[in-house]
């Protein structure tokens, strides 16, 4: 049952922290880790065998949202398109060459920008350049971004026919201010149908995103906006607060920002979402995302088979996932490394014959430890002790559990965790603030200024 938390609760707990798609989180990263360190992470992971999970950054947009927080790349151009998987190609070659005989696939997202910037013989190119190198299983999950604004039943169609079989479609919100504010005009009927025709086509999973906490949304608005959502019967809904950060994003400042929503109206808006949501038939799994009870993802709650990474809540994580393109995230042996922001220097990099490596970071042992206790918090909002023993040895479990004392009698006394001795449960009202508990674990905060490059977790 949805808990209300107080005022004075949400003042206390509205503080800068990570959303952990990743541990160490992305400020902890360093330049130091190029090509070089990058490959012999590629070595560990062919040595280790298993499916892969593959990520394509497309980061083309006709117009550039003002709220948005992507390497997104603004231009109506679509020739760019065919001149960037010029260069895609060419990665994906480079990167496979390293993982001669691990090639088999069994998740694969394009995200952006709007993959859908790219046309039927461009989508079908793009496809093409990984099952060149790569093989789908036949049960993968194959999931693209769109924006419904510019796609088209073809592409839907053409997207299906090269086995896409989950989509996510962002909305944001359907008021006609906050959509003219933020710069997304998006009708909800171009919406809906986009939603028959993707399910039409085979897809068996359709996501729609939405964000809180944008300029000029008010209760009235967004509850109109979250009955119309409902209504379209989504299989999912990620429901993210939006991160006003124009120190990192400047073109966020052409938001109006006396129209921003406070801390306490943001978190009335999503208490109106998990209260719409919930009543109409879904769960909320983890910290943002919502699913039919009968869906893949609501199961894989219950079954503690869930996992959280860059693309938010997955049910079929590899334990590597090879990442192409311009800013894209690769997570393979035991390291993140991360491509060029700039599509000029991820282009120079492709063209000398250089797997395009920015900056990254190779886990240690604690950092795996503390990765593993983070997810369970995240996903599975609880964590079993023994667990950790079982896995990491009696020292490990002993660290762990000198942090659940350390942060456990105000945890508790505030309502947002229960703990027997051996179990750590998040509570529902913990659930709202989970973020604030995993940080308890972050051995990177205890630094100075560790939290403070973060978005605010309320």
């Amino acid at each position: 049952m949805l808990q209300i938390p107080s005022w004075d609760l949400i003042k206390k707990y509205d503080r800068p922290g990570p959303r952990y798609t990743s541990y160490p989180t992305a400020p902890e990263w360093s330049g130091a880790f190029q090509a070089p360190q990058y490959l012999e992470h590629l070595a560990r992971a062919e040595r280790a065998g298993g499916p892969l999970s593959l990520y394509v950054h497309l980061p083309f947009c006709r117009e550039m949202c003002r709220f948005c927080g992507c390497n997104v790349v603004a231009t109506h151009d679509r020739s760019r398109a065919d001149q960037y998987l010029d260069v895609l190609e060419k990665e994906v070659a480079l990167v496979a060459a390293h993982l001669p005989t691990r090639r088999t696939v069994s998740q694969l997202h394009w995200g952006g920008g709007t993959p859908t910037f790219l046309d039927e013989a461009q989508l079908t190119r793009c496809h093409a350049i990984l099952a060149r190198h790569f093989r789908f299983l036949p049960d993968a999950e194959l999931a693209v971004e769109i924006d419904p604004a510019i796609t088209s039943r073809s592409q839907i169609r053409t997207l299906a026919g090269l086995g896409f079989n989950r989509i996510s479609m962002g909305v944001q919100d359907f008021d006609p201010r906050v959509q003219e504010t933020v710069g997304r005009i998006q009708g909800e009927r171009e919406t809906a149908d986009l939603v028959e025709a993707a399910r039409a086509a085979g897809f068996h999973g359709v996501n729609l995103d939405l964000i809180y906490g944008l300029p000029y949304q008010t209760p009235e608005t967004w509850a109109d906006t979250l009955r119309r959502i409902v209504a379209m019967r989504p299989d999912r809904m990620a429901v993210f607060g939006f991160a006003y950060t124009p120190w990192f994003k400047p073109h966020q400042n052409l938001l109006p920002r006396e129209a921003l929503p406070g801390t306490e109206a943001r978190v009335r808006l999503f208490l109106q979402t998990v209260e719409a949501f919930t009543g109409g038939g879904y769960r909320l799994i983890g910290l943002d995302h919502f699913a039919l009870e009968g869906d893949e993802l609501a199961r894989a709650q219950r079954a503690g088979t869930m996992f959280r990474n860059f693309q938010g809540y997955t049910v079929r994580p590899a334990e590597d996932t090879v990442s192409f393109g311009v800013s894209s995230i690769s997570d393979v042996g035991g390291a993140y490394a991360q491509n060029p922001h700039k599509l000029k220097d991820w282009t120079d990099a492709v063209e000398a014959g250089r797997v395009p490596v920015d900056r990254g970071a190779a886990m240690t042992g604690d950092d795996v430890l503390r990765r593993f206790v983070i997810n369970r918090i995240m996903c599975q909002l609880r964590l079993d002790l023994g667990e950790v023993a079982e896995r990491f040895g009696a020292p490990a479990r002993a660290a762990i559990e000198a942090d659940v004392r350390a942060g456990l009698d105000e945890l508790t006394a505030d309502g947002l965790v229960t703990f027997d001795g051996q179990v750590l449960g998040v509570t529902p009202l913990g659930q709202l603030l989970v973020r604030n508990v995993a940080m308890l674990f972050d051995a990177y905060l205890r630094k100075p200024a560790g939290a403070s490059k973060f978005s605010r977790t309320v």
